[in-house]
């Protein structure tokens, strides 16, 4: 059925990715937000929006009777699903057709097939596609998962049956965490999810994953456009996506491909999808899962292949043919993507939630950014927290890789500490150069690396910062010196730097103890100190927000609190009993009431946060004192929770 006005039913970058590419082939784009997205970018560049609700998921994106009425308030006849929220839900895409609108995407029977990790295997083992030796039953008890995973042999990987993101996913080694690791996963699955399903699976181990790009339309043609190497993971989250894949072969890729094409047409598939695969270092690979719906990383495809996909989507769902045949689809050159997110490498990739003070994604040839943020923005609790995609394109694989690092070091985000230094020196990383990536390549090759460790302020840092809070406090007299030592403290952290500085004309000297530095600055403003160090001219970002300055170094987003004039403050004590959120988010689970006896180390109470389970621990021995929350109370970072005392 002919569409002539497209609802898109997301948020954030792919929204925005979607509305561009409507535009620009002629349909009237709509916009839906939730109360926290109401001056989102998305939401800026459609044509119309409209209101659906507050700022949690399920009261906004995931109602599918809200999304409906948007499209009946703004006469939109097609919906775009985007990926995550109801892009893979088959009730969301029966409601589009009872309701007479297209669902740009497969039909809900594929859906509802390929969305269950259980029922796709068995029927991607019924259409001859290698599959990894698992368990896929109905019987979900404990008993029957402990039973079958001795069958299998560990280790093994527990895996939510519904949705994807590493979510409800859980590597087991031994016996004794079957059942442990069961409950958790079914827990972060139904929250997630909606559905508390699992599968076991033979755990492959370091093998790559390797994900083919699949197309079908409505008159019986399906084509596969080349692959993704989408092996280097965190938590089975993807971190870094390329195309080609380093190792694949023609004879290889033909085969991956033509498997795939099978996987599609078995369930008479329509639209993008994409067919998981592991390879492991012999050349076999196995099926892992389809997803039904446009991935995250689908930019690497669109540049080795010059296809626009969002635009065959669209073409699809109008009744069209693929725009080409299977000989006709070329891959030429390389391309690298990476998801910049919002979190501390440092502190165990927390997610970070906040102001976006700055925003200044990089501009070069043959980069793309893909993003749905606006200055004055905010990095919301409510939602996933990736910021950006960084997406480069290259003759070579070594030349995106290198462009890729330079568009990172160029982008600006302050407000909010991100992943970015973690990414730039994972792209510079010798084995990933080489090409050798697999599942395992974090833990094997990037464990020790310095941005995984907490922010540090070098001499240089808090010269800097130094330079900016003079300017910040003197204005124009800046350059007119001051009378004798400054004095200056700072605070990162829990850590106090105290600093005496000398400014003499551009040139200032940071003393710290009995050491001091020196440094020119150039020019200074709200945005940036220019300056010479070590006779070496650079320029570094900055932002305030209050009394917190905020500047662009390696190792992330740097913050430093001037406190010179706050009246003193008594860091927290390491073992103080004092357990605190770690981030902004929601109760899930409390474990202790108050008398209990507690031990350090054990957890006290798990909490939710942008879509990801974090378990709260002791850090002493004692008893609990108080409780200051309840489950499913949400809770701003910092804030108290529990209280254990002698």
């Amino acid at each position: 059925m002919a569409f002539s006005k497209v609802l898109i039913a997301n948020r954030g970058e792919i929204a925005v990715r979607v509305i561009r590419t409507a535009k620009a082939m002629g349909y009237r784009t709509v916009a839906v937000f939730s109360d926290a997205d109401a001056k989102s970018l998305h939401v800026q560049l459609a044509d119309e929006a409209v209101h659906i609700g507050p700022a949690r998921v399920s009261d906004s994106y995931l109602r599918i009777e809200a999304i409906i009425e948007a499209c009946r308030k703004s006469g939109a006849d097609a919906v775009h699903p985007g990926y995550g929220f109801l892009s893979e839900n088959e009730a969301f895409a029966r409601a589009c057709a009872d309701n007479g609108i297209t669902f740009i995407g497969p039909t809900p029977k594929a859906i509802e097939l390929m969305g269950s990790k259980r029922l796709s295997k068995i029927a991607m083992i019924e259409a001859g596609v290698p599959c990894v030796p698992g368990y896929e039953g109905a019987d979900q008890s404990d008993a029957s998962f402990v039973e079958h995973a001795r069958r299998i042999g560990f280790p093994v990987m527990v895996k939510a049956s519904a949705g994807g993101g590493g979510r409800g996913m859980r590597l087991v080694a031994h016996e004794t965490e079957l059942v442990a690791a069961l409950a958790t996963a079914r827990s972060e699955a139904q929250n997630a999810f909606g559905s508390g399903e699992l599968i076991l699976e033979k755990a492959v181990i370091a093998p790559r994953h390797v994900e083919i790009q699949v197309f079908g339309d409505t008159h019986g043609n399906c084509v596969y456009l080349g692959e993704r190497d989408c092996s280097i993971q965190r938590r089975h989250q993807k971190v870094v996506e390329e195309a080609p894949c380093p190792v694949m072969t023609p004879e290889l890729r033909r085969k991956m491909g033509e498997a795939a094409v099978a996987a599609a047409k078995s369930v008479a598939y329509v639209g993008a999808g994409t067919v998981e695969f592991l390879l492991d270092a012999q050349g076999h690979f196995y099926f892992l899962e389809m997803n039904t719906r446009l991935q995250v990383e689908h930019p690497v495809t669109e540049l080795v292949t010059g296809q626009d996909l969002v635009e065959w989507q669209l073409r699809v769902a109008n009744g069209e043919h693929l725009p080409l045949a299977q000989d006709e689809i070329e891959l030429t050159g390389a391309a690298i993507e990476v998801r910049l997110y919002a979190e501390d490498p440092g502190h165990q990739f927390l997610p970070q939630t906040g102001p976006v003070l700055r925003w200044h994604p990089a501009k070069l040839p043959g980069v793309r950014i893909d993003h749905g943020m606006v200055g004055g923005g905010e990095v919301s609790p409510h939602y996933d927290p990736m910021v950006a995609k960084v997406i480069a394109y290259g003759r070579t694989r070594t030349d995106a890789a290198r462009l890729l690092a330079r568009a990172l070091e160029d982008t600006v985000l302050l407000g909010v500490n991100s992943n970015k230094q973690f990414l730039i020196n994972l792209l510079r990383t010798p084995q990933f150069i080489a090409g050798d990536t697999s599942t395992a390549f974090i833990d094997q090759y990037f464990s020790a690396d310095p941005s995984l460790q907490p922010a540090t302020a070098d001499a240089e840092s808090l010269a800097i910062a130094t330079a900016l809070i003079l300017h910040r406090r003197h204005g124009t007299g800046f350059h007119t010196g001051l009378a004798g030592a400054t004095p200056v403290k700072l605070m990162l952290g829990e850590k106090l730097f105290s600093l005496a500085a000398h400014l003499k004309g551009d040139a200032l000297t940071v003393l710290q103890g009995d050491t001091h530095s020196q440094l020119t600055v150039l020019k200074a403003d709200e945005h940036a100190l220019h300056y010479e160090w070590a006779g070496v001219r650079r320029r570094c970002a900055c932002a305030w927000h209050g009394d917190t300055l905020h500047l662009d170094r390696a190792n992330g987003n740097l913050m430093l609190t001037d406190i010179t004039h706050a009246p003193a403050v008594t860091a927290d004590a390491e073992g103080d009993g004092l357990l605190r959120a770690p981030m902004d988010g929601a109760i899930v689970t409390l474990l202790v009431k108050e008398g209990d006896s507690v031990q350090k180390g054990q957890t006290l109470a798990v909490m939710e946060a942008m879509k990801i389970e974090h378990q709260l621990k002791a850090n002493r021995d004692g008893r609990v004192a108080s409780v200051s929350v309840s489950e499913k109370q949400q809770v701003k970072k910092r804030q108290q929770l529990l209280l254990v005392q002698d």
